[in-house]
């Protein structure tokens, strides 16, 4: 199996004042780089999914448009049929406001995606679901692109349901904790300052 990763950074940022999360400082480093740290090591390639200018990042990652505004699946829909060609089975995602995520979420949701058919697992944790932590084969691009096209309403979680996602159960839900506010991230900041993440 060859797994690819995506950052999800094409959110509005509207709780931070409009700002572009990806490049907020945390612990003296934008915050995309603690989600590199984080991701990289789990797979074989890693890209961003952002819009905009792609010249912000300078991380060296190939950054991913995409071809039309609908929240994350729009992000998904660009990993995918980027990663397809290149030769990847299943893309996994997280999103750029996620430092803290597992360093076993590929391994973990891996192991869920076996008990379904189609291959498509999401993580869970605390008896919340945070589709946006998937692992999503290569052949759901097309289904997307279709899900995109009906009109439907694009929510992950609907989409993932419609697709039988395995759900892999994770022990810590602060890992899966999103820095949505300033107060988030003030948070964030005293947690790293003092060892603890």
């Amino acid at each position: 199996m060859r797994i690819f990763g995506v950052i999800l950074a094409g959110g509005q940022g509207r709780r931070m004042g409009g700002r572009d999360k990806a490049l907020l400082p945390l612990a003296g480093r934008p915050l995309i780089a603690h989600v590199i740290d984080r991701l990289e090591p789990q797979v074989e390639r890693l890209a961003i999914s952002a819009n905009g200018e792609a010249g912000r990042f300078r991380l060296g990652l190939p950054v991913l448009p995409d071809e039309a505004p609908a929240g994350p699946l729009s992000g998904l829909l660009a990993a995918l049929r980027w990663a397809g060609p290149l030769g990847a089975t299943a893309v996994l995602t997280a999103p750029v406001d996620a430092p803290f995520l597992p360093g076993d979420l590929c391994p973990r949701l891996c192991l869920a995606a076996e008990r379904t058919p189609g291959g498509l697992a999401i993580a869970v944790a605390g008896g919340r679901v945070h589709p946006t932590f998937g692992l999503w084969p290569v052949a759901l691009a097309k289904p997307l692109a279709d899900f995109l096209a009906s009109g439907a309403n694009p929510k992950v979680m609907d989409f993932a349901r419609a697709q039988d996602a395995a759900e892999a159960a994770f022990p810590d839900p602060a890992a899966f904790d999103n820095l949505n506010t300033p107060e988030d991230l003030a948070r964030a900041e005293a947690l790293l300052a003092g060892g603890a993440a």
